[in-house]
């Protein structure tokens, strides 16, 4: 991995940087981009050779020049942070990192809380929240790259929530075979405690959920879990005044399926050109 500094002289507003952006974006070989238009720097990383991100940016007419190259030891390129991306960059990795935090939290909640409850409702939300927690990990690995690795990491995510669909399709199957007794209060107690979360995660997405398409990704994950939380609560309403287990078999196979259709969405999204 190296770092190269490039010297662009007439790179000195937001729309050039947005062109300089544009034209490393396709190299694959471009791990971060670091802007600095008052000294009208760029600091990059990458693999390979600083010549070929430089023959991308001769033709934009900014006079652009190496300044100085340098190959990064493993450590500093472990130590690569939010302090070695750009503004934009490095805003998406805190908030990624924040939801990462809260979603991992509540998976553990909601899945033991679930299977103590005995709420194929809740195990479903908190599978759900499991693909949200990896899929936020993915998306911190993407902040920063290419459009290509942010393309491949939204994939890798949108399979992800495929699978743990069909998990949660196969415990509505052995609950609807084997039968169960839903805790109602336990199921809406927790399910609000989600949705609070769930609405603290759009809040913080807000600023980005017209960003790149990992961001989108993230965005459609958190407004299914808000749907997903409100489903469990009046599920477990359901629950108490008929005394049956089948309003939450029901909300369990609509949460599989948001978070099924949510799969294939950014699976379509992230294919788009």
């Amino acid at each position: 991995m190296k770092q190269t500094v490039f010297d662009i002289p007439k790179m000195d507003c937001p729309s050039e940087e947005k062109l300089v952006r544009m034209a490393l974006e396709g190299i694959d070989s471009v791990r971060s981009l670091k802007f600095n238009l008052s000294t009208r720097q760029l600091t990059t990383t990458h693999m390979g050779d600083s010549n070929t991100l430089l023959q991308a940016l001769i033709p934009l007419g900014f006079g652009a020049k190496v300044s100085s190259s340098k190959e990064l030891s493993e450590t500093e390129e472990v130590l690569l942070a939010p302090a070695d991306m750009d503004s934009s960059s490095a805003s998406e990795f805190r908030v990624l990192r924040q939801l990462l935090l809260i979603n991992g939290f509540m998976f553990f909640l909601e899945l033991a809380l679930g299977l103590y409850a005995q709420s194929a409702g809740l195990i479903a939300d908190s599978l759900d929240m499991f693909a949200d927690a990896a899929v936020y990990g993915l998306s911190i690995y993407a902040v920063g790259k290419t459009i290509q690795l942010k393309r491949k990491a939204a994939r890798l995510s949108g399979y992800l929530q495929v699978l743990l669909a069909a998990g949660a399709l196969a415990e509505v199957a052995r609950r609807f075979i084997f039968g169960s007794e839903p805790e109602e209060h336990l199921m809406m107690g927790v399910a609000a405690l989600a949705l609070g979360a769930n609405a603290l995660c759009l809040w913080l997405l807000s600023k980005h959920r017209e960003g790149e398409v990992h961001m989108k990704a993230s965005w459609i994950f958190s407004t299914n879990d808000v749907i997903a939380n409100l489903g469990v609560i009046f599920a477990g309403a359901l629950v108490w005044a008929l005394q049956s287990n089948w309003p939450d078999l029901i909300v369990g196979v609509i949460i599989a399926v948001i978070v099924l259709r949510g799969g294939i969405r950014i699976l379509r999204m992230s294919s788009e050109r």
